[in-house]
């Protein structure tokens, strides 16, 4: 152990009002101080370590198209996701010992959170049961996405997409080609909706955090409006040309069709106060409330966000679950499946921290980022393929050491905020990279994969891992490029 890390313990030891032997082991586990130097694991690690993490992509890519009925079971997802995680695992403890293991657990603290929020959100909005009929329309439909790019930002894009995926399924179940009903929104209202607050997505939740101010966000204002109004726009176009081409192919009128009205009702609305408090836990525990703003201990924000689930669960009528076809596959493909991608990520972040603190080369070559541009799509492209949190908090850490700011404060992007309107600038570049790019892929944003999961369920057959990518390129991909040159040139 180097004298400089002795030091700094002794330090976190002898600082009043922490709770000193905690704070003292935190710093000695911290895997940023494990190596010699201070470098950290990451520089160190040979690139074949992320060879698992490439394989469970591949995986989830490729066996759907070649083993497709062997894959329908979340068992054999298992084994997938078992083979790819426990080499990582063994390999992170025994080359790494306890620094490791920290990272290890860091891992399994944000795979409980991430599957709690997931999980209790899916559980509460699957009790909700708009009765009555939605329109299958492209105006309806458009209304809906409209809709959704809205709440996302204040109830989440998960909850926000639990909540409305299964009416919107429902309104258009007369119709045969929905496959860009569900692509579209997972675009909108599972990703780029969620822009405009902290309570939008994880990256913007953990920039609050370390000190980007609550509205901070709302300066995105314009980014989000053009990307969401395009999508929008784009999407009732394509929308229009499929319903005239059902309308010409099939028997009867498909606009009297998905029009049969009948009165609106919501049933189960108590649980939207149960939506509220998920909502409560993750503002309240980042934000400190009622503990001095410290965070909340570990362990509050997912028991409370349980407790809103349980109590869903046993006050919602069970006929509105069943009338939503409520099933757990969905929630267990996703609980499978991102328990290996949590695991098998955590040597690619350590690599792309290192990296990105100059502490390592890669292929030969250096982080090198300085421009707007240059952060938007480096944040964007690894928040498409790697958690976009950590990766938002990497890019956000690398500007803030580019212009001279510690990141061992509590509140260091704040600091980077007030550095003048270079600094804001890439702080925007880095937060739009990572929610709107989290939509390349599947994997991109948590909501995805469950939004897929949910309409493969009610008889959508939805393209495979590469098919959805194909979408992303052909729509996503022009629109960022014209983000980039109205916003980040």
């Amino acid at each position: 152990m180097s004298h400089g890390l002795i030091r700094r313990a002794s330090r976190a030891l002898a600082r009043p009002g922490l709770l000193r032997a905690p704070a003292a082991l935190a710093l000695l586990a911290s895997p940023a101080l494990a190596d010699e130097g201070g470098k950290g694991m990451g520089a160190a690690m040979p690139l074949w370590t992320l060879i698992p993490f490439v394989a469970i992509l591949l995986a989830i890519a490729i066996l759907p198209l070649f083993a497709g009925h062997w894959w329908e079971h979340n068992k054999n997802k298992g084994i997938v996701a078992a083979l790819c995680g426990v080499p990582v695992a063994a390999y992170m403890v025994m080359s790494h010992g306890s620094a490791g293991t920290h990272v290890l657990l860091e891992k399994a603290h944000e795979y409980v959170s991430f599957i709690c929020l997931l999980g209790s959100l899916f559980i509460i909005t699957g009790g909700i049961y708009i009765r009555g009929s939605l329109s299958g329309t492209p105006l309806l439909n458009t209304a809906i996405l409209g809709i959704g790019a809205v709440i996302a930002s204040f109830i989440g894009t998960t909850g926000a997409s639990v909540l409305l995926i299964r009416p919107l399924l429902r309104a258009n179940a007369p119709r045969v080609r929905k496959v860009h009903i569900v692509v579209f929104f997972i675009f909108i209202v599972s990703n780029c909706g969620g822009l405009l607050t902290p309570l939008g997505d994880p990256p913007l939740f953990l920039g609050f955090l370390k000190g980007v101010p609550f509205g901070w966000t709302l300066n995105l204002w314009k980014e989000w409006l053009l990307v969401n109004g395009a999508l929008l726009v784009a999407f009732n176009v394509w929308d229009q040309q499929v319903f005239a081409k059902e309308e010409r192919e099939r028997p009867g009128s498909q606009l009297e069709e998905v029009q049969q009205h009948e009165p609106l009702k919501i049933e189960g609305g108590l649980n939207f106060l149960f939506l509220l408090g998920v909502v409560f836990a993750i503002y309240g525990s980042g934000s400190g409330l009622f503990t001095g703003g410290k965070p909340w201990p570990i362990g509050a924000q997912e028991g409370l966000m349980v407790l809103c689930a349980l109590g869903a669960w046993f006050t919602t009528n069970a006929q509105n679950r069943a009338l939503n076809k409520f099933s757990w596959t969905p929630i267990i493909e996703v609980a499978v499946l991102f328990a290996g991608i949590f695991v098998c990520m955590a040597p690619a972040l350590e690599i792309l921290n290192a990296w990105g603190k100059g502490d390592r080369m890669i292929a030969g070559q250096g982080f090198g980022m300085t421009e707007p541009w240059q952060y938007f799509w480096g944040a964007g492209m690894l928040s498409s393929f790697l958690d976009n949190a950590p990766t938002y908090l990497t890019f956000a850490a690398t500007a803030a050491g580019q212009a001279g700011i510690p990141v061992e404060g509590a509140t260091y992007l704040g600091d980077l905020l007030n550095k003048g309107d270079a600094a804001q600038a890439l702080m925007m570049a880095i937060s739009c990279g990572a929610v709107f790019m989290g939509a390349n892929t599947y994997i991109g944003n948590g909501p995805n994969f469950m939004v897929k999961a949910i309409a493969e369920e009610n008889g959508v057959k939805m393209p495979g891992f590469f098919g959805y990518m194909a979408y992303s390129l052909g729509i996503l991909i022009p629109l960022f490029v014209i983000v980039t040159l109205a916003f980040f040139r």
